[in-house]
């Protein structure tokens, strides 16, 4: 047993260990850098004025039965816009306002949202 030869092989092993450290500390940035390249793609840049009228995404209908139910409510009108996307809105039917996110609207093209339950009698035949 040469140590000579050990220690140099060792030595070795420490090296290729530190460059594969460094490759895989590499390839992690790139990935944390191309999926926030994604995710700021997938954001969807909106104007809004005041007067104007939305649509609130409900997010938290999941938690209820009803797979058909829509997640979209309102309309609501914009009050202000404030720094950073964030949106006052008032609902149309009171007179409270509150303060959401600006990525949970999306613009109201007009109608009436129909509330009503429908049924279907099924008949054998």
């Amino acid at each position: 047993m040469d140590m000579d030869l050990a220690s140099e092989k060792r030595l070795l092993q420490l090296n290729e260990l530190d460059e594969f450290q460094l490759h895989a500390y590499e390839n992690a940035k790139l990935y944390k850098e191309k999926t926030k390249r994604w995710h700021d793609k997938q954001i969807q840049y909106r104007e809004f004025e005041p007067g104007q009228k939305f649509l609130l995404f409900n997010s938290r209908l999941k938690l209820f039965p009803g797979k058909l139910k829509s997640r979209w409510a309102g309309p609501f009108e914009v009050v202000s816009v404030k720094p950073h996307g964030a949106v006052e809105l008032r609902d149309t039917s009171s007179s409270g306002t509150f303060l959401i996110n600006g990525q949970r609207v999306k613009h109201y093209l007009g109608g009436d949202i129909g509330r009503h339950k429908t049924s279907a009698d099924l008949v054998d035949a």
